[in-house]
């Protein structure tokens, strides 16, 4: 059911919620928070793969906002997703929505957030230009690889941390002696920040190679022995890392291992990794929809960031601050 305080009048009108094909069921989750139904329109592909868009209602006026995560799912790539995101928000243009936020719970091409060789793109920086040239008027992401990304934007950017509720659901286990661990030292601070709020000890996993590099050798930085660590990572992708520095963390005497992360990508041999790594549980967000394979190996467990981003949207909507949910 609507309620009146969601969609109280303001100056960018009513509140819509769309939804791509990448994360339905998130927009489902924050459209039901909000008390809204979800946008009506039909999204399809021609046999060529091309986007097509139908909008089955007036969105004249009305204050729209797009859930798309632009990560690769069953139902198309990376590529696929942000295209459609971008179809959708000149469709809503050019149908004179008041006001188009683009809701990307994970910002697709992230990780490619500067030259770090020579020759390549920054992809981060071309991404926001196409929103931006697609008529976007604002963004709301979480927990992008790189803070300044929001930078690379010329259109209001909230950014959001899925950080209270994965501690909310650390804070509640049976584990008394915590430890958080930064999986490669680039991730400390993050690491130091969930383990202030969960009056946790911090220890680093510091990666190198061998002399005649040949092997990666994993030094552990603080005390894990007997206690219960934590691994703590913003994307986990192949699991490599995270599983590499599980099984450092139990050959130096820890005495259990979880893994937390807020967008589980979760590519190629990840899961393989994950059920033959000592990790015991590992902890995402549903940012990132799971693959019915994924969703199948029993030691993921999956939070939901729905009600987060209902929060923000609902602040954006009415004009509100949104700085009591950066934390």
């Amino acid at each position: 059911m609507v309620t009146g305080d969601v969609l109280m009048a303001t100056g960018f009108g009513e509140l819509k919620v769309f939804s791509g094909s990448a994360h339905p069921g998130l927009a489902r989750e924050i459209a039901g928070f909000l008390g809204v139904l979800p946008g009506q329109a039909r999204l399809r592909r021609f046999p060529d793969s091309e986007v097509s868009l139908q909008i089955d209602e007036n969105i004249r006026g009305t204050d729209v906002f797009v859930v798309q995560p632009t990560c690769a799912t069953a139902t198309g790539s990376v590529n696929d997703h942000l295209v459609e995101l971008t179809v959708m928000i000149d469709a809503f243009r050019r149908s004179s929505a008041s006001r188009i936020t683009a809701v990307i719970p994970y910002y697709g091409y992230a990780r490619q957030d500067r030259k770090d060789k020579p020759r390549v793109p920054i992809s981060a920086k071309l991404v926001a230009n196409i929103l931006s040239a697609a008529g976007t008027n604002r963004v709301l992401t979480m927990d992008l690889h790189k803070a300044q990304i929001q930078g690379f934007f010329d259109i209001p950017v909230d950014h959001l941390f899925a950080a209270p509720v994965i501690i909310d659901h650390l804070s509640r286990l049976d584990s008394p002696r915590r430890t958080l661990v930064s999986p490669d030292a680039g991730g400390a601070e993050r690491a130091r920040a969930y383990a202030k709020r969960l009056d946790a000890e911090l220890a680093i996993i510091d990666k190198r190679r061998s002399d005649d590099g040949t092997a990666e050798v994993m030094n552990v930085i603080g005390d894990v022995e007997g206690r219960t660590c934590i691994l703590q990572d913003d994307i986990i992708d192949t699991a490599g890392t995270i599983t590499k520095g599980a099984s450092a963390l139990k050959a130096n005497g820890a005495a259990q291992v979880l893994a937390c992360a807020v967008h589980g990508v979760l590519s190629g041999p990840a899961i393989e990794r994950i059920e033959k790594s000592p990790i015991d549980k590992l902890i995402v967000t549903n940012t990132i929809p799971l693959s019915p394979h994924a969703a199948a190996c029993n030691k993921i467990v999956v939070l939901s960031v729905a009600r987060l981003l209902g929060q923000a949207i609902k602040s954006i909507h009415e004009e509100t601050s949104v700085s009591s949910l950066f934390v």
